[in-house]
């Protein structure tokens, strides 16, 4: 059975789901059902017919778990949509704030090859504008090694490597931070109790509190570059 748009995007959003929590392959049916903004029901249903058409396993208590056919079709659309938003930004001049739905509606659209010249225009890059990899056109997902800012050490340099929101107020406003992937910066201090992190970004001080940090994955420059 050939995956419809629908099933595409749920097979993409389970996959993604389970790359932020290497620690198990399985993912809840609620985790996905919040991501995708539906009823529980509505993933039931969903769930039900890609376990049928052979893109998904099912265990109760577990969650479900991409077969190697969900696999492919998920990385296909992870790949249309990243490299739609690059080249979104990168050729066309958006902001990486504006992107992601567009960039949903046009991955369902274009043709392979279009997202093959889109790759080319935009230098073949390796990262989307938010830093998450981009599948090879065979199917591969780099993988990528990072780690919460909140959870690291202080008074270390890092760079940013991934940014974890869709949502445009954050991202215009860590922009004006250039809190952007692949920026240095230092964190200087964390209060404790959940409380704001100091930090420096090109000689300039800010404080942002724990939670718009818990969007930022950081790592050194020798694990960025291996990307």
């Amino acid at each position: 059975m050939t995956a419809t748009d629908s099933m595409q995007e749920y097979l993409a959003e389970a996959y993604r789901i389970a790359y932020y929590q290497p620690e198990t392959p399985f993912v809840s049916t609620s985790a996905l059902a919040e991501e995708m903004q539906v009823s529980a029901p509505a993933v039931t249903r969903m769930v039900q017919r890609l376990k049928q058409a052979g893109y998904l396993e099912h265990e109760p208590y577990r969650g479900i778990r991409l077969t190697e056919a969900g696999e492919r079709e998920a990385l296909a659309n992870i790949r249309r949509h990243r490299l739609v938003e690059r080249f979104l930004v990168d050729v066309m001049g958006f902001g990486w704030h504006e992107v992601h739905d567009d960039a949903d509606d046009l991955g369902l659209v274009v043709s392979d090859a279009l997202v093959d010249k889109m790759d080319e225009m935009s230098g073949y890059p390796k990262r989307c504008p938010h830093g998450e990899p981009i599948p090879s056109a065979d199917g591969s997902m780099p993988r990528i090694i990072d780690y919460p800012l909140p959870e690291v050490a202080t008074e270390q340099d890092y760079l940013v490597s991934r940014v974890h929101t869709h949502d445009s107020h954050r991202l215009r406003y860590l922009s004006e931070l250039r809190l952007e992937p692949g920026k240095r910066f230092r964190l200087v201090m964390r209060a404790p109790f959940k409380g704001p992190l100091q930090l420096q970004v090109d000689g300039q001080t800010h404080f942002i509190g724990h939670e718009l940090a818990g969007n930022l994955r950081v790592c050194s420059q020798a694990e960025y570059d291996l990307t």
